[in-house]
């Protein structure tokens, strides 16, 4: 793997795709303002959807989730659920800014089990934007060859593996209210 091309495409506020637990994802650099735009424009996806963040453990969130605003007897069944393919909704720290978590007070973050995924984050160094490899209405592409298809040059490093075996993208939860955003 060119791990190199990908953090100077990471580095320099290109974007990405990766493969995930279901569908390939495309990401950035999350404390990047520029680069988000650049991966919403190109999905035209609205900014107040908010965008997930991805990561190989925990540590790589903690500067976006406002920690200690997870309550102590809510903690270990929020991250119980790590590593894995369940992304939450967690209390956002002030300093994220709206344009990762669309103007609301919580992000969606998480901690992937899939190992090509985790492999480009702890590459990176960093947590990474993840949003499905699609224009916003259609469907997901599932394999690199359809991501270089679909975008071409506007993606600058493509990770040529396989997504995992989910059927869907991951369940999305907010563990402290115990609702479901996305089955």
């Amino acid at each position: 793997m060119d791990w190199d091309a990908a953090r100077t495409a990471f580095s320099t506020g290109e974007l990405l795709a990766y493969p995930t637990e279901a569908v390939f994802g495309l990401g950035c650099d999350p404390r990047n303002e520029k680069a988000v735009q650049k991966l919403l424009e190109l999905k035209q996806r609205p900014l107040e959807k908010g965008v997930i963040l991805l990561a190989a453990d925990y540590s790589q969130l903690v500067a976006y989730v406002a920690d200690l605003k997870i309550p102590q007897d809510k903690r270990f069944s929020v991250f119980s659920h790590w590593p894995g393919p369940i992304t939450l909704v967690l209390p956002a720290s002030e300093r994220t800014p709206k344009w990762l978590t669309g103007g609301r007070d919580t992000i969606a973050v998480r901690v992937t089990a899939h190992e090509p995924a985790r492999q480009l984050c702890k590459a990176l160094g960093s947590a990474i934007v993840s949003t499905s490899a699609n224009v916003a209405g259609e469907a997901p592409l599932t394999t690199a060859s359809a991501v270089r298809e679909a975008f071409g040059e506007q993606i600058a490093w493509v990770m040529d593996a396989p997504v995992g075996t989910l059927a869907t993208p991951t369940k999305i939860i907010d563990p402290l209210t115990n609702s479901v955003v996305r089955d």
